[in-house]
C-alpha cells in the first residue's frame, strides 16, 4: 500500500531536523549541501510528490498556459484536442494553473499570426502550439523565447532549439507502419501517395511519412510495385483525382498522409468498378463511416486527444512540481480497422 510520508518521516529517514526538510521541500532558507543530498536521496526512493494543495494556499503566484489549437469547427480533426485540454483544466483546477485555448482558423497564416499576438499580450509563462503552419511557428517560438516563455509542440515537429518538448508520433515510422499494411493487402501495383492542401498547411509532418513509406518499400527491394507523389488542394480535390484516375488506370493502392482520407473515398464509392486499398489517417466521422463500409482499409490514429493533454499537464506538472519537461513524448502507432475501431472512439 501507498504510505504517505510526513516531514518527520523524512527527516528520520536523511538524519536531518524536521527543519532542514521543510527548508527544502518549501524552497526556503539555507541547507548544507551533504544534508540537501541525504533529503534527495530519500525524496528519490519514496517518490515523494509534495502536497500541492497546501504548497498552493501560500503560493500567490497564478501559472497561465495558453494552447494555440485549430478552430474544429474548421478543420474536425482538432476536436478531440479541446477535450484532452479540458481533462487537463480539470486536473489541475485545484492549483495555481490557468489554463486558456486561442483558436486560429487553420486555412489562414493570417489567422495563425493574430492568434500568437492574442496570446503574447496575456503573458504566459507557457505556451503549447499545434505548427500548422511551419515558418510562421519559426517565428512565433522565437518571440516567445525573447519573453521568456517556455514552448511545448504538439502533432507536428519543428527544428527550434528553443522548443522544450515534442508530442505526437514518430511520422517517419508511421509511414513506414502504413507501408507494410500496404504490403500486406497488396502483391504489386502501382500506390499514390496522396497529400491534401499540402501548400496550405504544414507539409513537414506529410513529407516525413512519405520519406517512411518510400523507405520500406526501397528497403524491401519490393520493385514489383511503383510508387507515385499526388498532391490536391482544395476545391479541386475531386476533379484532379479522378483526371489522376482516369490517367492510371491500374492503380492499385492508396495512402493519405492527412486526416482526409475520406475525401478520397467519397469519389471512389462512385466507382464501382475501383477495387482500390486506402489507407489513412485519424478517427474522425467521416473517415470511420468509410472504415465500416468497407471502402477504407485502415487508419494510423494518431490519438490527438492524447497529445493535447501531455502537452499541457507536462507544462503544469513542472510549474507545480519542478519536473523535467522531456524533450520528446512519442505515442504508439495505433492501427485500426473495421473491427477494433468502436474501441477508440470517444
Amino acid at each position: 500500500m501507498d504510505k504517505k510520508y510526513t516531514i518527520k518521516d523524512i527527516a528520520q529517514m536523511a538524519g536531518v531536523s524536521k527543519g532542514t526538510v521543510d527548508r527544502v521541500l518549501h524552497n526556503r532558507g539555507k541547507v548544507s549541501p551533504a544534508a540537501l543530498e541525504k533529503i534527495n536521496e530519500v525524496l528519490n526512493v519514496i517518490d515523494y510528490e509534495p502536497n500541492l494543495i497546501a504548497r498552493n494556499l501560500k503560493n500567490t503566484k497564478i501559472y497561465k498556459i495558453c494552447v494555440l489549437l485549430p478552430d474544429p469547427e474548421i478543420d474536425s480533426y482538432w476536436l478531440p484536442c479541446v477535450n484532452g485540454i479540458q481533462d487537463a483544466v480539470k486536473e489541475f483546477k485545484p492549483y495555481s494553473v490557468n489554463i486558456t485555448i486561442q483558436y486560429f482558423n487553420p486555412e489562414s497564416k493570417k489567422s495563425f499570426v493574430s492568434a500568437n499576438n492574442a496570446v503574447l499580450n496575456l503573458e504566459p509563462d507557457a505556451v503549447l502550439i499545434a505548427p500548422v503552419f511551419h515558418k510562421e511557428t519559426i517565428e512565433a517560438v522565437k518571440v516567445y523565447e525573447e519573453s521568456n516563455v517556455i514552448v511545448n509542440t504538439f502533432n507536428n515537429q519543428i527544428e527550434s532549439n528553443a522548443v522544450k518538448c515534442f508530442v505526437g508520433q514518430d511520422l517517419y515510422k508511421s509511414g513506414r507502419v502504413v507501408a507494410s499494411l500496404m504490403n500486406l493487402i497488396l502483391s504489386e501495383g502501382q500506390i499514390a501517395i496522396v497529400h491534401i492542401d499540402e501548400s496550405l498547411k504544414n507539409a513537414v509532418h506529410m513529407q516525413e511519412k512519405e520519406k517512411g513509406f518510400r523507405s520500406y518499400f526501397e528497403e524491401k527491394k519490393l520493385n514489383s510495385f511503383s510508387l507515385t507523389t499526388l498532391k490536391l488542394k482544395h476545391p479541386n480535390v475531386e476533379s484532379k483525382f479522378l483526371n489522376f484516375l482516369e490517367e492510371n488506370p491500374d492503380l492499385k493502392g492508396i495512402f493519405i498522409t492527412t486526416s482526409k482520407a475520406y475525401q478520397i473515398a467519397t469519389t471512389l464509392s462512385g466507382l464501382k468498378d475501383k477495387k482500390i486499398a486506402l489507407i489513412g489517417y485519424d478517427l474522425i466521422e467521416k473517415n470511420v463511416t468509410f472504415l465500416n463500409e468497407g471502402l477504407l482499409h485502415f487508419l494510423i490514429h494518431q490519438n490527438q486527444k492524447r497529445q493535447a493533454y501531455l502537452g499541457v499537464s507536462t507544462l503544469a506538472e513542472h510549474f507545480l512540481y519542478s519536473k523535467e519537461i522531456p524533450e520528446t513524448i512519442l505515442l504508439p502507432i495505433d492501427i485500426i480497422n473495421v473491427e477494433n475501431a468502436d474501441f477508440y472512439i470517444y
